[in-house]
């Protein structure tokens, strides 16, 4: 058995990164993450050249993303312009895609190690086929160089060509209490930790204690802080917020019959006014309405609050433009924004945020001039793709009948798995607010996103709330703690007070310069390391 990697590598790491996956998100199998690390850490040793290095890489990550992005099948059964099947095909199109990140992490620590490191020597038979290496295959600076390489690579995968960034290895270590570096060191420096605490496991089976230990000793510290730290207070009077979960599912949101029947829902599961002004929230796209052009609908909604309340429901914003069409003028849809809007009971709008960080494929078609006549579509039904807005922003909630003036900031569905993309730091909010539709997901993808919207709460210090058609609907506190929830396809409400913001931690004053940080420092220690092992 020993022998197995040795004998069959591409194999191994195939099946290694498909293992690996279970540490996210149903399965929260993290100890298995890191030892399927591990195995990469020998596997990626024993690459004789660096085509190898890039390849075990490479299907590491095929079978990694392959099962991690399971759920992306799902929403091509909402979807008629296009073959149901199509969904399997695209989970692996994209799997093959994102598995790259993976190869140029691994390929850059093989070369790193072998040009800048090491003498280049023959390995020995026993290098080939043992789990121990020679002394000039040092363990613990191929570690950090490798933890480096994978920093890198997975901002990279969440930048390039609009960026990916679902499920970065750091997502994992939620349940250890390690996640809270991230405060430090953001999302993609918490994937680095992932990669020395596998480093560490190896260590440990080559009965290399110090080098072990002085990984270890760091780790386990950083997990006693994120379980020891207590939630920030929330201060009596807080201000009252109530979250909505419908339980529309994908195949019911846009028929017309069910249009009244859905607000009746919405509304019956906002509540009735009480003395106390409530902020309400709505997920994404809850209503099939145009609020700017569409007064009917504002004094609708505003029939529905007190004195005090706003709702937050999203919507969608759209524009026309002018065509002649047989000697006449009509107005055409241009373009679309997916949008949140702010409602007051007075049936005013103050604020609208639009989505930035659209999907693709979802949200617009890229190159539809070309894959539109293949019959190729969007998912979002629609026949214009929507439109960017500006980015991260923070919208004013009044003061009101003892309430304080509140910033709320929005960063809708999709955008929340953008580590260092989703606060206006120039305006930084009181809380966040993610309203989602996660209805497309299957089973795997709602509790994946959740567990996203948590690490962007760790790292930046400000309270989520999440509202979705069919969940999961959460309250997510500054420390990661979901307060409150409801679970997977069930209809009701979230009747709590608004957790209370931290101070702006390192990260959120930083960016992601934290994590750029930490890998030169990685890069500096694996230098270090290495000269003192000679």
């Amino acid at each position: 058995m020993k022998d197995i990697p040795a004998r069959f590598p591409k194999l191994t790491a195939l099946l290694a990164g498909f293992v690996a996956a279970t540490g996210f998100e149903p399965l929260k199998l993290w100890p298995v993450t890191l030892a399927c690390f591990a195995l990469l850490i020998v596997l990626i040793e024993r690459a004789p050249d660096r085509r190898s290095a890039f390849l075990r890489g490479w299907l590491f990550g095929v079978g990694h993303f392959t099962l991690g992005l399971n759920w992306i099948a799902h929403a091509f059964t909402f979807q008629d312009a296009m073959p149901h099947w199509f969904g399997y095909g695209a989970v692996i199109l994209l799997s093959l895609y994102l598995a790259a990140y993976p190869g140029l992490a691994t390929l850059a620590a093989w070369w790193l190690r072998n040009h800048m490191f090491l003498r280049r020597q023959e390995p020995s038979p026993a290098v080939r086929t043992g789990l121990l290496p020679p002394q000039e295959h040092a363990t613990l600076p191929f570690t950090l160089i490798f933890a480096a390489t994978w920093l890198a690579s997975e901002y990279l995968r969440a930048t390039a060509f609009t960026g990916f960034a679902w499920n970065p290895l750091g997502v994992t270590l939620l349940p250890t209490g390690m996640a809270i570096a991230s405060t430090l060191i953001g999302t993609y420096g918490l994937g680095a930790l992932a990669i020395l605490a596998s480093g560490a496991l190896l260590l440990i089976l080559r009965r290399q204690i110090k080098p072990a230990a002085a990984i270890t000793i760091p780790l386990i510290a950083m997990a006693l802080w994120g379980h020891l730290s207590p939630a920030p207070s929330t201060p009596t009077g807080a201000p009252r917020i109530r979250v909505v979960q419908p339980n529309i599912g994908q195949d019911e949101k846009y028929s017309p019959e069910l249009e009244q029947a859905h607000f009746r829902t919405l509304a019956t599961l906002s509540g009735t006014p009480r003395p106390a002004p409530r902020l309400i929230f709505w997920p994404e796209a809850a209503i099939p309405a145009y609020l700017d052009l569409e007064p009917e609908w504002r004094a609708r909604l505003a029939g529905l609050l007190g004195p005090g309340d706003l709702l937050m429901t999203g919507a969608t914003k759209v524009y026309f433009k002018q065509i002649e069409k047989e000697g006449v003028t009509e107005n055409a849809l241009a373009g679309a924004n997916n949008s949140l809007f702010i409602v007051d009971p007075q049936a005013r709008l103050l604020g609208r945020y639009d989505k930035s960080h659209l999907v693709p494929y979802g949200e617009y078609l890229p190159m539809r001039q070309i894959l539109q006549p293949l019959g190729l579509s969007r998912l979002v039904p629609g026949d214009v793709d929507f439109w960017p807005g500006p980015g991260p922003q923070s919208l004013t909630l009044p003061a009101t009948l003892g309430r304080p003036q509140l910033k709320m900031g929005v960063q809708i569905c999709y955008e929340i798995i953008f580590s260092g993309q989703v606060v206006d730091k120039a305006n930084r909010p009181n809380f966040l607010f993610n309203p989602s539709n996660d209805a497309w997901f299957g089973s795997w993808g709602p509790v994946q996103h959740l567990a996203q919207a948590r690490l962007r709460a760790i790292e930046e210090g400000i309270p989520i709330i999440r509202s979705t058609p069919t969940g999961i609907s959460a309250v997510v506190d500054a420390r990661g703690h979901i307060w409150s929830s409801i679970g997977h396809h069930r209809a009701g409400f979230l009747d709590t007070a608004l957790p209370t913001a931290l101070s702006p931690t390192l990260f959120s004053r930083l960016g992601n310069w934290a994590p750029f940080g930490f890998m030169i420092a990685l890069v500096a220690l694996a230098i270090a390391t290495r000269r003192t092992t000679r």
